[in-house]
């Protein structure tokens, strides 16, 4: 992944500071939440409000999250893992979620009041009791899930020990997942995703890779990338994989593995603004993924030669 040049750079604050900043009510911080006294189990929605929300649910919901909200092909929305998604979580983000991300092929096409009444549903669902009044905007930001126990994850990024044998060498992976996830999230400085029409493909000569394309458009994309780059950084830490030019990868590092570390963090900064919607945060994101890669290359990539073939590739 290569550097953004300097023009570009220059161009993300424009866009910045000449767009809209859109503060979501999901990104309050649990300590200010604290201090509020609604949680739902307080009756915060009533139960024709959770009616109305059912039958959305029937024909906007049900086919991916099953007629149990048990899961099928989307996840859960009742039970243990669903509440320890969401534990000590405000119920604005939880809407903001359902109102910006759903139904997943037709995202963005739910009312902000289906998207609530569909949030009291889920609640019902879930056995939280109802009250006498609707859920309404101003409750949602007053309002938290509870909070649930869960078994903390070792900290960290994995040593790899448990990965397969690497396939490719360190170039090829970087240029299979790293170099275009990256790109689709640097892109975000040039293209609101939401704004992006979608392609038509010609049915003659048929074309997968450009009708792969249009499947996962705008926002979807973005969503996808930032995985891509999360759930894969780990894997430059495979034991055994080696540069272009045939020397190991320094696995064993301390500061390669705070890069493969920082790469992570990114990524799941990215997911996060990405599944809210977040246009404006990609401005930061983007100057962040650029340091975390030109951190890196400029120790153990940009000296030695071109596309990964110099001698000291890979050296410190």
């Amino acid at each position: 992944m290569g550097r953004i040049p300097s023009g570009k750079r220059a161009m993300r604050y424009a866009i910045g500071i000449g767009s809209f900043v859109c503060v979501l009510a999901g990104a309050f911080s649990v300590s200010v939440l604290a201090g509020q006294s609604r949680n739902i189990n307080d009756g915060v929605y009533s139960a024709p409000q959770a009616a109305r929300g059912q039958e959305v649910y029937k024909t906007q919901c049900a086919e991916c999250h099953g007629a149990a909200l048990e899961g099928t092909i989307g996840s859960p929305l009742a039970g243990d893992t669903f509440l320890s998604n969401w534990s000590a979580r405000p119920l604005a983000g939880f809407v903001d979620k359902i109102q910006k991300t759903m139904p997943f092929n037709l995202p963005g096409s739910l009312t902000r009041r289906e998207s609530t009444d569909l949030a009291a549903y889920i609640l019902q669902a879930g056995k939280f009791p109802a009250g006498k009044a609707d859920l309404t905007e101003a409750m949602l930001a007053q309002t938290v899930f509870p909070a649930v126990r869960t078994t903390p994850a070792a900290p960290g990024v994995t040593t790899g020990g448990s990965l397969p044998p690497p396939e490719g060498n360190l170039a090829e992976l970087m240029r299979a997942i790293a170099f275009p996830n990256a790109n689709i999230l640097f892109n975000l400085q040039l293209k609101n995703p939401a704004t992006q029409t979608k392609k038509t493909v010609a049915a003659t000569p048929f074309d997968y890779v450009e009708w792969g394309s249009t499947v996962y458009p705008g926002w979807l994309a973005v969503d996808q990338a930032a995985v891509a780059l999360t759930e894969t950084a780990p894997l430059f830490l495979t034991p055994g994989r080696r540069c272009q030019n045939g020397k190991p990868v320094p696995v064993d590092r301390a500061d390669w593995k705070k890069y493969v570390s920082e790469m992570v963090e990114v990524g799941k900064l990215a997911r996060r603004e990405s599944q809210a919607r977040n246009y404006e945060a990609f401005v930061d994101i983007a100057e962040k993924l650029n340091d975390v890669c030109a951190n890196c290359h400029k120790v153990y990539r940009d000296r030695g030669g071109t596309e990964g073939s110099g001698a000291t590739r890979c050296q410190p």
